[in-house]
């Protein structure tokens, strides 16, 4: 039983070194050995612990999502005062990654989306992960709706994938200085407040099976 908790253990404390080298020089430049030395260990056991750098780098990603999740379900914890579009409000703040403290992991999760492009493995966790978030922001959404007197009837399921990926542009828009933390706030902020307003349906846009 031990020598399973220090192997749990270390496969995180690996995967808090690949998130540190992937923020100062990108995914491209984490290779075994400057992991190992980061954390402070030797390379036969990173590779003990991880049979490739693919391997490493999908705990790695599943270790910062779910760090991002559980500040998500804290916000989720709501008081008897506390509405649920104002729960979904915070929620997606901190998927957002708008605070000053969250743009080191900002950065490193930008990095992971970028070589998700590139690796089926990465894509699998992160659309597992964006699923996740998708089915927490709709289940709010639908109960806030339920709260709307007279309101439009709104698709929890459309909503949540517009607000998710709201969310994760805001990041990138941030992190490149496109926008400040209030300027990207403040559109987080006036999507959510008009979410329930009526509105005209937006024209139909046809894709062409080439995509043009």
């Amino acid at each position: 039983m031990p020598r399973q908790v220090d192997h749990v253990s270390r496969r995180r404390l690996i995967a808090e070194a690949v998130c540190h080298l992937a923020d100062e020089r990108g995914l491209e430049g984490v290779t075994l050995r400057d992991v190992a030395a980061r954390a402070q260990v030797s390379m036969g056991a990173v590779q003990r612990c991880f049979r490739t750098k693919e391997e490493m780098l999908v705990f790695a990603l599943g270790h910062v999502s779910e760090r991002v999740n559980e500040r998500v379900r804290a916000r989720l914890v709501r008081s008897p005062a506390q509405s649920a579009g104002t729960a979904l409000g915070h929620a997606a703040a901190e998927t957002s990654l708008l605070r000053e403290e969250h743009r080191a992991e900002a950065r490193v999760w930008l990095a992971f989306v970028a070589q998700a492009a590139v690796s089926k493995a990465l894509a699998k966790t992160l659309k597992a992960n964006y699923t996740s978030l998708q089915e927490a922001f709709a289940h709010l959404i639908a109960e806030a709706d339920e709260d709307v007197d007279g309101a439009v009837p709104v698709d929890p399921q459309l909503q949540a994938r517009t607000l998710l990926a709201l969310a994760d542009g805001l990041t990138t828009h941030v992190l490149i200085g496109h926008l400040t933390p209030q300027e990207a706030h403040d559109v987080l902020h006036t999507h959510l407040a008009r979410l329930w307003e009526p509105s005209v349906p937006p024209p139909e846009v046809r894709v062409s099976p080439s995509g043009r």
